[in-house]
């Protein structure tokens, strides 16, 4: 299973390994001076380089940007005494470039600071997705799987997108959903459903129980959180559940809860199946009772395609959404091997990131699944 990529600490501008950000300040630095001994003494551009610290400090570490504000000052120095003394900008000018260079090393140790910070965020918000999101070893449960979780950028909170898939003695389950709202409120919320669904769904015969167990788990999350005064006690999830019997390998089992349906993937096309009745998990009070179970059949050869809201709902410039179903019908025409679960799930992500020009409002999870040909032992253990 593909995770997103790990935070990039890398500077933009690096050759080889090493920062070579202080060159355009430079550049500019000389072009200025070359700009001031090429025009007439009346008119001086040797001021300009004042400028020349402030564009360091956007690009520039701390220690790169007092260098170079250092160096425009002696610059502005040399160059100005250089001309004639009726020619000569005088002090003020001169002042004005020092207090430009230590102003701009300061503000470059502000940008620098937060900008840590900001990558310590990112690097604990992967931490802690990839605490939720556990790997899951190929062919897991005598099920081919693959995956990606894709992070919105214009978001600085984790969201709470989650999935996992539990082998058992009752065949393999699969959990894929999405908790309402960002933060650490809404991981805390994923995790424990995933623990709800690790253990029920080991246990459980039944599925619909299984789901039962997921409402009953964040039923309890909320309450411990009203409990301890928190605002988020609130919160609901949509999830798809799905099971692999072990005596029936041409169906599946479905439990939607107000997530969208699966889609069945085969070099023959797409199919959506069936997803009515369930509501959302914490709003089961609303409609007591089980959740509907369906049992579609499914071929040897269909992959089941699982995304939570954020491909179907990303959007283009004009506002238009991504048409999954018309662009993987289209896909698998053209190239019946796009049915297989790996190329699938790149193809989605390939398309949803293309469709919204790579600007996410909302976490996105792809994931395919489909059986083996042979049941690969859906043994008892959990996965690390």
């Amino acid at each position: 299973m593909r995770r997103r990529e790990p935070v990039d600490l890398a500077g933009p501008l690096q050759v080889r390994g090493h920062s070579v950000a202080w060159v355009p300040p430079v550049v500019l630095l000389a072009a200025i001076v070359v700009a001031d001994y090429s025009t007439p003494g009346d008119v001086r551009v040797v001021p300009w380089a004042v400028l020349v610290p402030g564009v360091a400090a956007t690009m520039c570490g701390v220690r790169e940007t007092a260098v170079i504000a250092v160096l425009a000052i002696v610059t502005y120095a040399v160059v100005d005494g250089s001309w004639p003394s009726e020619y000569q900008e005088g002090t003020a000018d001169f002042l004005l470039t020092v207090v430009g260079g230590c102003l701009a090393t300061v503000a470059c140790a502000f940008r620098v600071r937060r900008d840590r910070r900001m990558v310590h965020m990112r690097t604990v918000t992967e931490i802690i997705r990839r605490t939720v999101l556990r790997p899951l070893p190929p062919r897991w449960g005598g099920l081919d799987h693959a995956g990606v979780y894709l992070t919105a950028e214009a978001e600085a909170d984790v969201g709470g997108d989650f999935y996992d898939i539990q082998p058992g003695p009752h065949g393999t389950r699969v959990l894929v959903g999405d908790v309402q709202g960002k933060g650490l409120g809404a991981v805390e919320a994923a995790a424990a459903l995933l623990s709800a669904f690790r253990e029920a769904a080991h246990y459980e015969p039944e599925l619909t129980v299984v789901a039962q167990h997921l409402e009953a788990r964040l039923l309890r999350q909320r309450g411990r959180k009203r409990q301890l005064g928190s605002e988020d006690g609130d919160r609901f999830a949509t999830a798809v559940l799905v099971g692999f019997p072990v005596t029936r390998r041409d169906l599946v089992e479905m439990v939607v809860l107000g997530h969208e349906p699966p889609l069945a993937v085969s070099p023959r096309g797409v199919r959506p199946l069936p997803g009515g009745g369930g509501l959302p998990l914490g709003l089961g009070e609303l409609a007591p009772g089980p959740p509907f179970l369906h049992c579609p059949h499914l071929a040897r050869d269909e992959t089941l395609l699982l995304c939570t809201d954020g491909v179907t709902e990303a959007r283009d410039g004009r506002g238009a959404f991504y048409p999954l179903v018309d662009a993987v019908r289209e896909a698998v025409t053209r190239d019946p091997g796009l049915a297989e679960p790996a190329r699938l799930v790149d193809f989605v992500r390939a398309g949803t990131l293309e469709h919204s020009g790579g600007r996410l409002t909302d976490d996105t999870t792809v994931f395919a699944v489909r059986r083996l040909p042979e049941t690969g032992g859906a043994g008892d253990e959990d996965a690390g």
